[in-house]
């Protein structure tokens, strides 16, 4: 292949914003409403509308996104399933609840193992919800999170940061048809983007109106509770009147961030197409060499990200190496994921000798290479050229 040579920085993830994104933005700063005016409810529904759940709260990120679901969702002490294959918001969420995770192993696709989350429900009654991770934006097996759905009573949250615009046999993730909730991430790297933002889709309206009420400082400005307060003599609301009856937060998200999400969002089945035509294009060029994709090519999935997995025991240059010499080549590698429970903060808790073989052997072996839109051919053909020199 012909040397090429890159002027810019690749990163593993970006996003792409077009004029018609700046444009909606503009359009809003030029406008009465800044935040929390009709651009969210206009987000909202649009992801509504795309994915077919019932309801729809955006947030201010991702993890406020999960925060507030595992605070509707979760009791103290409870236990609940999950990936160690994830970023640490997603366990994180639960400790914030006051619950406790038990990491259950994955599958060679980086997916959590809900074979050996079912052995653990059948084993243990004191295990009260179930966290799978869409991991890189393919979804987990959805019949057997059905089975799950339909056998044990807990509760079910899918963390689709990865995964929004993936597919499954009955439709959109993010549908919720098996779970109480699922989130998504609006984070740069996303499929699409509000700079920050996030989203918690249920078809559970009770589910929907706490979410509301949590995201902004647990307040209320109807169904009163102290009457006395919140009326006149005369019966009539004094306008002023608000009142807290949760203890919330301000996870509150812009109109502005709002605008550009309903752009990107337009945009996201685009997006996903040229995620495809990259995933296939590597896919093609590591066909029987070291470097394996994390699976094959599956349409099903939305690809955030592109994972290879390398048996560095075979080479001479650890992947610690790899990364330095890529970087020096001004290509952008990143690991998806620390094993969760070796993190220092989860050992202080007790996590750390979980029994979790294929994890920590995707641990060694896996890295994540550039996928995004506006990634072009030339760039990509030089990836792939640069990561063949460094491993021969």
């Amino acid at each position: 292949m012909e040397n090429k040579k890159i002027n810019k920085f690749i990163p593993y993830g970006r996003q792409y914003i077009d004029q018609n994104d700046k444009n909606a933005v503009l359009e809003v700063l030029d406008s009465d409403f800044l935040t929390t005016g009709p651009k969210v409810r206009e987000f909202e529904k649009a992801l509504c509308e795309y994915t077919g759940a019932k309801y729809a709260v955006v947030v201010s990120n991702g993890t406020a996104a999960l925060h507030i679901a595992s605070l509707i969702l979760l009791n103290p002490g409870d236990l609940v399933i999950t990936t160690p294959n994830s970023f640490l918001a997603t366990s994180n969420s639960i400790l914030y609840a006051g619950a406790k995770p038990i990491f259950v192993d994955i599958n060679q696709d980086g997916n959590i193992n809900l074979d050996e989350a079912i052995k653990l429900l059948e084993k243990n009654p004191k295990i009260k919800a179930v966290y799978p991770v869409h991991f890189s934006g393919n979804p987990v097996d959805m019949e057997k999170l059905k089975f799950i759905r339909e056998n044990f009573n807990v509760k079910i949250l899918e963390d689709a940061a990865h995964a929004i615009g993936a597919v499954y046999d009955e439709g959109k993730i993010g549908n919720c048809k098996y779970s109480d909730i699922t989130i998504f991430s609006f984070h740069p790297v996303k499929h699409i983007t509000t700079a920050e933002g996030g989203a918690i889709l249920t078809n559970d309206e009770e589910i929907y109106k706490k979410a509301q009420i949590l995201r902004n400082h647990g307040m209320v400005k109807e169904n009163f509770i102290n009457k006395d307060m919140a009326y006149d003599k005369k019966g009539n609301v004094n306008p002023w009147y608000y009142e807290m009856q949760m203890l919330g937060y301000n996870y509150r998200i812009t109109d502005i961030q709002c605008a550009l999400g309903i752009s990107q969002l337009k945009k996201l089945d685009s997006f996903i197409q040229k995620r495809h035509e990259i995933a296939k294009k590597y896919d093609k060029a590591f066909e029987n060499s070291k470097i394996k994709p994390l699976y094959t090519f599956n349409k099903n999935s939305a690809y955030h990200l592109y994972v290879v997995r390398v048996d560095f025991s075979k080479l001479n240059i650890t992947k610690a190496e790899l990364f330095y010499k890529m970087r020096e080549a001004q290509i952008g590698l990143q690991l998806h994921y620390i094993p969760i429970n070796k993190q220092p903060y989860y050992q202080n808790l007790g996590y750390g000798n979980e029994n979790l073989p294929n994890m920590y052997k995707y641990y060694e072996e896996a890295f994540s290479l550039p996928m995004y839109p506006a990634l072009n051919e030339k760039e990509q053909e030089y990836v792939i050229e640069k990561l063949f020199d460094i491993i021969k």
